[in-house]
């Protein structure tokens, strides 16, 4: 996973630029290829694991094309040799992998693929730049966090009947009504906004689950260099995967795919949707909302589904380490995220 220092001075940045693969892959001489090509495969139809073989059978037909339209050896090498190349620790662009039971090569993208097409993204010109909505969301996100830590239980039934006036004004208003509607731009402010929303959230499960990838190496290296009593190895594994199901990423994740696995709130959601994808003010709607929350769903159980594979990996690595005093051997796999 990428390392940083916090702040935006000299020495940070110039770390970045030598470390980071979101950086090396938009200095890249290719970086249209790597963007476009791992851009449309992972983050727009958001495949999560492919193999080495339907993958660079993608990647040939594209350089087929670019070729027959810049020239010939404009991009002389294979498939399989760019994507060799891409999945290198040292560029790292693709996460290269066997699936459990299979022997065969598959490929996922790193957050890196999704920082740096985010950020090329980002330097589109927009015909409409909304504001609003998200000066709502960050006031909303003030109220809740101010209000969500009061201990205070005056100030915080203060704010429930505050909340329920203005509740009840609002009910008074609409039954002599007077009903106040977004008007379009409000409306195409919003919508904006959510599909920036929806579309970022894709891009934070790959993250979060380089991250738990992350922790686990970082707990193996601890194991393998483990010089104290076997005992204290075990606390100290058994803690260290507790720390992670309980931190805060942990704790977020873990919420948010509760909240998908509602049957109630997906279903809420799929008809506020379908309500918002009909309004006539926003035009023509982003087709990948259609379904967006379906690909959350894939999107999470495939992390949840690597913590598990993770925690069974390394209670075998523990297992290993501990054979000699059998009895140790103990089963994380309960305190997975």
């Amino acid at each position: 996973m990428e390392q940083g220092r916090a702040g935006v001075n000299f020495d940070s940045l110039d770390w970045l630029r030598r470390n980071s693969p979101a950086w090396r892959l938009l200095r890249a001489d290719h970086a249209a290829l790597v963007l476009s090509f791992l851009g449309r495969v992972f983050v727009e139809e958001n495949i999560r694991s492919i193999s080495a073989v339907e993958l660079a059978g993608r990647l040939e037909d594209e350089l087929f094309a670019l070729n027959e339209r810049f020239g010939e050896g404009t991009y002389p090498r294979t498939a399989k040799a760019y994507l060799d190349e891409w999945a290198q620790p040292d560029v790292g662009w693709l996460r290269k992998y066997y699936l459990p039971g299979s022997d065969q090569v598959h490929f996922d993208a790193t957050p890196a693929v999704e920082r740096a097409l985010a950020w090329v993204q980002s330097l589109r010109a927009r015909s409409f730049v909304g504001t609003e909505s998200r000066l709502n969301i960050a006031l909303e996100l003030l109220r809740q966090m101010a209000f969500g830590a009061e201990t205070n239980p005056d100030v915080r039934l203060a704010e429930l009947r505050h909340r329920r006036e203005e509740l009840d004004a609002e009910i008074a208003r609409v039954s002599a009504g007077e009903v106040d509607l977004l008007d379009p731009s409000a409306q195409r402010d919003r919508y904006q906004q959510f599909v920036t929303t929806a579309r970022g959230l894709l891009g934070d499960f790959r993250e979060v689950e380089a991250n738990f990838r992350t922790l686990d190496r970082e707990l193996r290296e601890r194991i393998a260099t483990w010089d104290r009593s076997k005992g204290e190895l075990l606390d100290e594994v058994v803690g260290n995967r507790n720390d992670i199901a309980e931190s805060d990423q942990g704790r977020s994740f873990h919420a948010f795919y509760d909240f998908l696995l509602s049957p109630r709130r997906q279903q809420e959601f799929s008809d506020l949707l379908a309500r918002v994808q009909s309004l006539a003010a926003i035009g023509e709607p982003d087709p990948r909302m259609r379904g967006i929350h379906y690909d959350w769903l894939d999107a999470a159980e495939r992390t949840q589904a690597t913590v598990r594979l993770l925690s069974e990996q390394l209670r075998r690595f523990l297992d290993d380490q501990v054979s000699c005093v059998p009895q140790l051997s103990v089963d994380i796999v309960g305190v997975a995220v």
